[in-house]
């Protein structure tokens, strides 16, 4: 049989039903670790980085095990995530902290969307996509430091999303192969929300305080006349 949204054949037989998925579920918890060891911003990033590794085991459990609660583990950790880096864009964006209400709220409403099914979760995750994905570009615009950054992130995980949803969603789809767009896809925003952490807790005191650092060890430089 194949999972909902996605096209790799589930094999009834061992621990890892679907193996390419399976296998690159684990690329979030990698970019997760590495994010945790780095922790560039203190609380805030460990947070983030603590989200993407629970991404990368909910994902894990619903590619590899597939028990009847797979749905919960796989969902609610990717939009959770995905309301947490909305909630920090946000923070940063209109300079007042907000509340993590904001974001811990989210697991707990995702319960009766998840239960609903596919179709209704999807719709949920879509909506906070366009929300953190709205609110990231937005606080890049305003902070012309993070802009490279944030572009290149989200460059990594539109091309995920669309190379994973042409691969699983259309004649290209071959439930037998090991070549698989839902593995792509997980590379591709492992990947991506990597790359995004350093914004992850930036404020434009943090911007300041780290072009102050830059410029004292040497590393700023400045116009020349």
């Amino acid at each position: 049989m194949m999972l909902a949204n996605a096209c790799e054949l589930y094999r009834d037989a061992g621990f890892i039903g679907q193996p390419a998925a399976a296998v690159t579920s684990l690329a979030f918890v990698i970019a997760g670790l590495a994010v945790v060891a780095r922790r560039p911003h203190g609380a805030p990033t460990v947070t983030y980085g603590l989200l993407v590794i629970a991404v990368g085991a909910g994902s894990l459990v619903a590619h590899g095990p597939n028990p009847p609660w797979q749905a919960y583990a796989h969902d609610i950790p990717i939009a959770t995530l995905l309301a947490y880096i909305a909630v920090d864009a946000a923070s940063d964006r209109f300079g007042r902290r907000l509340s993590p209400v904001w974001w811990l709220a989210v697991p707990v409403m995702m319960i009766p969307a998840v239960a609903a099914g596919p179709t209704a979760s999807t719709i949920v995750q879509a909506i906070l996509a366009a929300v953190a994905v709205g609110l990231g570009l937005e606080r890049a615009r305003v902070r012309p430091q993070l802009r490279r950054t944030t572009v290149v992130a989200a460059l990594l995980l539109v091309s995920g999303a669309l190379l994973g949803t042409i691969g699983d969603r259309t004649s290209i789809c071959r439930p037998g192969s090991i070549l698989q767009g839902h593995a792509l896809w997980h590379i591709l925003a492992a990947a991506g929300l990597w790359r995004l952490a350093p914004t992850i807790g930036s404020t434009a005191d943090t911007v300041a305080a780290r072009r102050s650092q830059a410029g004292s060890n040497g590393d700023f430089r400045r116009p020349t006349t």
